[in-house]
């Protein structure tokens, strides 16, 4: 036996030794077993000091978690068994509130009667058009609150509205208006050329046009602003009315590594999304500043649910400026605001000015903040918080960093048994990323400070763990893995790598369609990007894996954002093999003036892939680490003699 257990086991004995003897008239045997537990807990202390101290710091983290996870169980439960949606919490909300301001934008006010009146005009025009409960619009329209009444208006009937990135063109908007199945689209007039390219192959889609600006209409398109003006702004008679589990919206994928997907989002979905408002840090007197694009889950969904359902006036903007954030801010009087991607360290990059601290910005809170710049941005811009949350459009995998915790994106409860939490990381292949499994063919949870998939388990019917998924079942399915820790049970694998630590902090290390294996390691293209961008001065840069003739794996490249060639090749040597390991470092570099980014900030990374290291394919300058001190410009002689094996490295 441990003789640590054996010691706690002797001294309870004596305590309760002593507990009897004193009832029965010896009282001096109380202190002897006061004394004997006392030295018996001792070493149980000394071992067990590190645990106990972990425990005591987490404790009130977690204590306020498990009473907010609670009441949000509660309330989804209220929700499930009244059949709530969207639109009847907003409505009750307009019913109390009618001239409260909802959203402001640009110098206009929009009132919660404001966005219902709208809405219930656009819920009678399409009614009146035949469209019923089940059918798809798409929408493809800048940020304005037009944007959020022509949903919230749909919805009441019932329709599902597609939020369209407004940046896809040709192929892309084809793809995705056709695997979303809309029976039209209402776009507004910038982009009204974008759809003049592809009309001949979405020639069964209706066209609704809403001008801002000029008035003029094609033929064979519906003037959704004659429509509108023709339209009563009383609540329209629905029959079929939609439900708590209804699909409300479509939301895409930002397509990083490929085409878009259509992820569903519900009614349950979006209320669920939604409810933890004062878990990131917001107060009912709060204005929330969202740049975020509206057809995105961050912007759309949790900036603007925010707005709608629990009354806090938003501001939206057309789209995010590095030179207005901060102007916008002060204007507005904005306490709180919203970033996704890579938008503070475009914020930090600008150059320092007055209103960096003019503002009464008190909290900031989003996704992709890089744990390198997090406290030098907290410092230049006084942030009193920052609440950085993980999770996305489709999954049931979701976290969030409550208390601040620099670099981490959320955390688990520690005083909960493992086998109790929904999320877990387990083991994956460093090579396949395939979970590992033991004897009894279960996956391993992977261990404190390792590297493992981010996993949410599923269970149906409850809206906290169900998993939504694809439109397209079969990329559903992909998601999926099955008999996780007990036989039948499965999963949402988030293809995220992810990483616990001691404290129940969890950390975000890479995406496994980025990661790459080279010199039979792993690299982690999100650590080895926040390296060099610290390195090169904050500049823009993406790496990734690059195939080369007869070497296995991939070679590291770097894409870094230098448009007045003042990069000093020297320094980032110098300080890439000061900061990373040899096989992390970037064997390529190529120069670019800019960088492809998604709709939500994120760096894509797929044609730089493709394209490679081919001078005679790129005009790009490139370089090559020769010898692993120096970076020397790729010509087509080097070129040769990379791909026929005569140069090492």
């Amino acid at each position: 036996m441990d003789v640590t257990l054996l010691l706690l086991a002797l001294g309870v004995i004596a305590a309760m030794f002593g507990v009897v003897a004193t009832r029965f008239g010896f009282p001096g045997f109380n202190k002897i077993a006061q004394v004997a537990l006392a030295l018996a807990l001792l070493p149980v202390i000394c071992r067990f000091h590190r645990k106990l101290y972990i425990i005591c710091k987490i404790l009130p983290r977690d204590l306020k978690f498990l009473y907010r996870a609670i009441s949000a169980e509660i309330e989804v439960k209220g929700q499930r068994r009244n059949n709530m949606t969207v639109v009847k919490i907003f409505k009750k909300r307009v019913d109390r509130y009618p001239n409260k301001t909802c959203f402001f934008f640009e110098d206009q006010v929009w009132t919660y009667s404001d966005i219902n009146k709208y809405s219930n005009q656009i819920a009678r025009v399409f009614q009146e058009a035949g469209y019923v409960k089940g059918d798809a619009v798409a929408l493809m329209m800048p940020n304005r609150p037009e944007y959020v009444a022509i949903w919230l208006g749909l919805g009441k009937i019932g329709v599902v509205t597609a939020l369209i990135n407004t940046n896809l063109r040709l192929q892309s908007l084809i793809h995705c208006l056709r695997i979303a199945e809309v029976k039209s689209i209402i776009y507004t007039e910038e982009y009204t050329s974008a759809l003049d390219d592809i009309k001949d192959s979405i020639q069964g889609i209706g066209r609704y046009k809403v001008c801002f600006k000029s008035q003029i209409c094609e033929s064979g398109v519906c003037d959704l602003n004659k429509l509108l003006s023709e339209a009563s702004i009383n609540e329209p008679v629905v029959k079929d009315e939609p439900n708590y589990r209804d699909k409300l919206l479509y939301i895409y994928t930002s397509g990083t590594t490929g085409l878009p997907k259509v992820a569903i989002l519900p009614n349950s979905r979006y209320l669920l999304v939604v409810m933890p408002f004062n878990l990131v840090g917001l107060r009912s007197s709060d204005i929330l500043y969202n740049p975020n694009p509206l057809y995105h889950t961050a912007g759309g969904m949790l900036g603007v649910g925010f707005a709608i359902l629990k009354g806090i006036p938003t501001v939206l903007r057309t789209k995010f400026s590095v030179s207005a954030y901060w102007t916008d801010c002060i204007k507005y009087n904005c306490t709180a605001a919203q970033y996704i991607g890579e938008m503070c360290r475009y914020l930090l990059n600008a150059p320092p000015k007055p209103e960096d601290n003019a503002h009464r910005l008190r909290l900031m809170f989003g996704n992709g903040m890089r744990p390198q710049i997090w406290s030098e941005f907290v410092k230049r811009f006084n942030i009193k918080r920052v609440s950085e949350f993980y999770g996305s459009s489709e999954g049931n995998a979701n976290i969030a960093n409550l208390d601040g915790r620099t670099g981490a994106i959320g955390f688990v409860p520690l005083i909960v048994p493992r086998v109790f939490h929904p999320l877990a990381i387990i083991r994956v292949n460093n090579q396949t990323y395939e979970p590992i499994r033991g004897s009894n063919g279960l996956c391993i949870r992977a261990e404190t400070n390792e590297p493992g998939m981010f996993i949410g388990l599923i269970k149906e019917g409850n809206a906290l763990r169900e998993f939504n998924g694809y439109l397209d079942k079969e990329e559903s399915q992909k998601k999926i893995i099955q008999d996780v820790f007990v036989k039948g049970d499965k999963a949402f694998l988030t293809g995220d790598i992810l990483v616990e630590d001691e404290y129940g902090y969890i950390y975000f290390k890479d995406r496994v369609g980025d990661t790459f294996r080279w010199k039979g390691e792993n690299v982690a293209t999100a650590e080895v990007e926040g390296v060099i961008s610290n390195i090169a001065g904050k500049r823009d840069a993406t790496v990734y894996g690059v195939q080369v003739p007869g070497m296995e794996g991939r070679a590291g490249m770097a894409a870094i954002v230098d448009p007045d060639s003042l990069l000093d090749f020297k320094t980032l040597a110098e300080g890439l093999e000061k900061a990373l390991p040899a096989y992390a470092r970037p064997i390529f570099l190529r120069i670019v003036k800019e960088l492809e980014i998604t709709g939500t900030f994120k760096l894509k990374k797929m044609n730089l892939q493709k394209e490679g290291f081919d001078p005679s394919k790129i005009q790009d300058k490139m370089y090559f680490l020769s010898g692993n001190k120096e970076y020397v410009e790729i010509t087509p002689e080097l070129y040769q003699e990379i791909i026929s094996g005569r140069r090492k490295f």
